[in-house]
């Protein structure tokens, strides 16, 4: 046997593990992901017994970040990355802010200089990617309009987090810290640097734009054309980890954000569905490495030693931030739902803030104190992050019980909240009720158009909402769960309602709604599991569609109607034949 073997050790030890704590934390009615922290917390330096590798595991857990990264962007395309900037940009960099000035405040009152404050106060402020994707796949909710800005503001943090890496060593002098390498004789002049990391990651992403979404999707394609599935999973994975290596060692791009472009890119193939599922199973487990790698990191002595810091520190995390995003989604005027959603999202912190940490520390402007009260908030604040999602619902409804300005909040006084005054009599009576116009709802849209069918879109996306009135199209703005975007629909007098979006929680909400006021109305819904799909057949009376069973009958359907063409011409030839020899005789 090799004497060597810390790799297999490593993903033998973090998966088998995770595996048995796992399944205990779902018996226990807990988050599975407590229990893949608890598996990185006992195999770490800081337990006795069985040490696993810290750096291959962070290695291993960085695979993770790109994989899952490639496929939110064969998601995610540039058109719904764009449809979010007016709320993910400004948002993200003011929530930045504040978070930064909270932690910062935090640190100075603890004695640090307001150099280590700086640096404390932006760790805290960034949250994790793979923790905000995990939370919404598992609800559902990863293609919505709020799922889309929840990503959007992510984007948004970790370009804003590559300037703050590349800037740090730079200024750490000013910040009381080693004045970047000591390798060199003087640092480039801040201008300087700044401009360069910005023509960088300008010029990245222009290359995957411009060159990418024609070159990959191609490359995909030849690959196909040979029938194998092992080289179709290979350049998918290859693509995934391989552009985003090259991202950050010729650009300065982060891995993330590297392979989340890739993903974008690679989307504009027609097999990037089939590209997502192939490297689904590598990124679910890879995404397991990355919860036991942060697991081991943490040192549960700072829970004894600092209690009250480590306490305040989580308080930062999950109260300062998420007040501070839920705020400003609904300065934007944004539903209140959206807003508790995307403040459950920043409610944690991860890889970005384990990378400052340690930036800081070996330039000197981060104590090490520093870095343990940052790896125990990120530990508490993951372990908790799937209760704050549950608490959507409930705190919504408490908010709207007990706070006339949560209700106040809700209501919509835009001009794209309702229909205007010149809308036609055809659209308020007898229509049909289109709640979301994603991919899903366009093709529904288009049909309906084209059998001269009435319809009112109901849409979260502002800027969609505008185009669509300046197209001619019957639109209003706002969450379709929430009763008075439906009303401004004329629900009540309409023939059917149809959710294409693929929330289920706000799906059946919208249902009550509608039958509330509607009862005789009639409810088509999408669905993307058949788990859900038979819970909502179960509980409401509406027509579910489930993706892959209307794809499998619409191809037995041709593939039916193929045969018995193909029978009744065999069957009209052989009659011809059977005619021919009988004249002939």
């Amino acid at each position: 046997m090799p004497h060597s073997v810390s790799l297999i050790n490593t993903i033998a030890a973090g998966l088998g593990l995770a595996l048995v704590f796992g399944f205990l934390a779902v018996r226990l009615r807990l988050p599975a992901l407590v229990g893949y922290l608890l598996a990185g917390v006992i195999i770490g330096p800081f337990t006795p017994g069985f040490v696993a590798d810290a750096g291959i595991a962070a290695q291993l857990a960085e695979i993770g970040v790109m994989l899952l990264m490639f496929g939110v962007g064969l998601h995610f395309s540039l058109d719904d990355l764009l449809a979010v900037r007016k709320i993910a940009l400004p948002g993200a960099l003011a929530q930045i802010a504040v978070a930064t000035l909270l932690g910062g405040a935090l640190a100075l009152w603890w004695g640090w200089s307001w150099g280590e404050a700086l640096v404390f106060g932006l760790a805290l402020s960034v949250a994790s990617t793979v923790v905000l994707l995990r939370a919404l796949e598992s609800l559902g909710i990863l293609d919505s309009f709020t799922g889309r800005i929840a990503v959007g503001w992510l984007v948004v943090e970790d370009l804003a987090m590559v300037l703050v890496l590349v800037l740090m060593p730079p200024l750490a002098g000013a910040l009381g810290g080693t004045a970047g390498d000591p390798a060199r004789a003087a640092p480039d002049p801040l201008w300087q640097t700044l401009g360069l990391t910005l023509l960088q990651v300008g010029g990245f992403v222009a290359l995957m734009l411009v060159v990418g979404r024609r070159a990959f999707p191609w490359i995909l394609w030849q690959v196909t054309r040979t029938g194998s599935r092992e080289l179709f999973t290979l350049c998918v994975i290859a693509a995934a980890v391989s552009i985003a290596f090259a991202s950050a060692a010729l650009f300065g791009v982060s891995f993330a954000l590297g392979a989340f472009f890739a993903g974008m890119v690679m989307r504009e193939s027609e097999f990037s569905h089939r590209a997502a599922q192939e490297s689904l199973p590598l990124r679910d487990a890879f995404a397991v490495l990355f919860f036991v790698s942060v697991g081991m990191l943490f040192d549960p002595s700072v829970l004894i030693e600092r209690p009250l810091q480590v306490l305040a520190v989580v308080a930062v995390i999950v109260l300062g931030k998420s007040l501070a995003a839920c705020a400003l989604v609904l300065a934007f005027r944004y539903p209140l739902r959206t807003a508790l959603t995307v403040s459950a999202s920043l409610a944690q912190i991860g890889e970005f803030s384990f990378i400052l940490a340690g930036l800081g520390i070996s330039l000197g402007v981060l104590p090490v104190e520093g870095q343990s009260l940052i790896l125990a908030g990120a530990l508490i604040s993951i372990a908790t992050n799937p209760l704050w999602f549950s608490l959507i619902v409930p705190l919504q409804k408490w908010l709207h019980a007990r706070l006339p300005l949560a209700a106040k909040l809700e209501s919509r006084d835009h001009p794209l909240a309702e229909l205007p005054n010149t809308t036609e009599a055809r659209y308020l009576s007898r229509q049909v009720v289109l709640v979301g116009y994603g991919r899903v709802g366009r093709r529904i849209a288009s049909e309906l158009e084209a059998n001269d069918v009435p319809y009112v879109v109901a849409e979260q996306n502002r800027e969609l909402v505008e185009k669509l009135r300046e197209a001619g199209v019957a639109a209003v703005w706002g969450d379709a769960a929430d009763p008075s975007v439906l009303i401004q629909a004329h629900i009540a007098r309409a023939r059917v309602l149809v959710v294409a979006t693929p929330d289920a929680i706000n799906a059946r909400q919208m249902m009550e709604i509608a039958r509330t006021l509607n009862p005789a109305i009639e409810t088509v819904i999408r669905s993307h599991n058949e788990d859900e799909a038979r819970l909502l057949t179960q509980e409401t009376t509406a027509t579910v569609f489930l993706g892959e069973q209307e794809l499998a009958q619409a191809m037995a359907r041709d593939v039916v109607r193929r045969a018995v063409a193909a029978a009744a011409s065999a069957a009209a030839g052989s009659g011809t034949q059977r005619s021919s020899m009988t004249s002939v005789r």
